[in-house]
């Protein structure tokens, strides 16, 4: 079992989940099938093309201890951290209890694991929701919007807000940033023109944060990470783009699309 942390591409997250399968069969799962619901990176690894590679696999899934022990078997056999399948976001603000409700059917395993997968509109919402600028929240908004638009398949700003009505009863608790986020982003003509300033955004406040973390390691805490961003695009501002400038984007929108 490795303490390292590890990286998943969807066909090895395809093949772990597959390989839980057979071990929770093994554990007398046959009798009991089982339903999770991935969310966060690993469902847009399943579900859209943007993302090449997920550092954890997040999920809701009942408290089964055999599930449990199915996946630390998964662990030793192929030498994956413990807890490389969790359900740590079911203690965070974007988890609801309706999340069943909206999620759809991936794909099951040896008729025991039937997985699902939170998309579109109702992953923005949860995205939205935890709007961390320094992980992958906004590029992934960005991603999901650019691929149904492609797709012809477009997401607007009252189906995102049918998903956090139906989520979390409306846009209370939501951070500020996020919803300015949104507003500004659907108000752009081209999604994919802003992605990577986006990413390179996230880029940096996660080398900010880690930077801090090290030279002064009691600073940095899950409360005050917002307002170290803000001080630190204050003195980084021609490099920490945290929360890309309206300005900016509807430039960048127009170089793109020589509007």
């Amino acid at each position: 079992m490795s303490s390292q942390p590890v990286t998943f591409k969807k066909n090895e997250l395809n093949f772990y989940l597959n390989e839980l399968s057979k071990e929770y069969k093994r554990l007398g799962g046959r009798k009991a099938p089982i339903e999770i619901i991935l969310i966060g990176g690993a469902a847009i690894l399943e579900n859209y093309g943007f993302r090449e590679m997920t550092t954890d696999v997040d999920a809701i899934y009942p408290a089964v201890s055999i599930l449990q022990e199915a996946a630390n078997r998964v662990s030793d056999r192929f030498d994956l951290p413990y807890g490389w399948l969790n359900s740590d976001f079911m203690r965070t603000e974007s988890y609801s209890e309706k999340l069943h409700l909206y999620s759809a059917h991936y794909q099951t395993f040896n008729q025991v694991l039937d997985v699902r997968i939170v998309t579109g509109e109702y992953m923005i919402a949860m995205k939205l929701r935890a709007g961390r600028k320094y992980k992958n929240d906004l590029s992934d908004i960005v991603g999901i919007l650019t691929e149904h638009n492609r797709a012809g398949d477009p997401i607007s700003f009252s189906m995102i807000e049918e998903a956090v009505n139906n989520l979390y009863g409306g846009w209370d608790g939501f951070p500020e940033d996020s919803i300015t986020f949104i507003h500004t982003i659907l108000s752009l003509e081209d999604y994919e023109a802003v992605y990577s300033s986006i990413q390179e955004g996230e880029r940096l406040a996660r080398e900010t944060l880690i930077e801090l973390q090290a030279d002064r390691p009691d600073t940095v805490h899950r409360d005050n990470i917002d307002e170290i961003l803000k001080s630190a695009q204050k003195e980084q501002s021609s490099q920490l783009s945290v929360l890309v400038p309206l300005e900016e984007l509807e430039a960048q929108n127009n170089r793109a699309g020589g509007g």
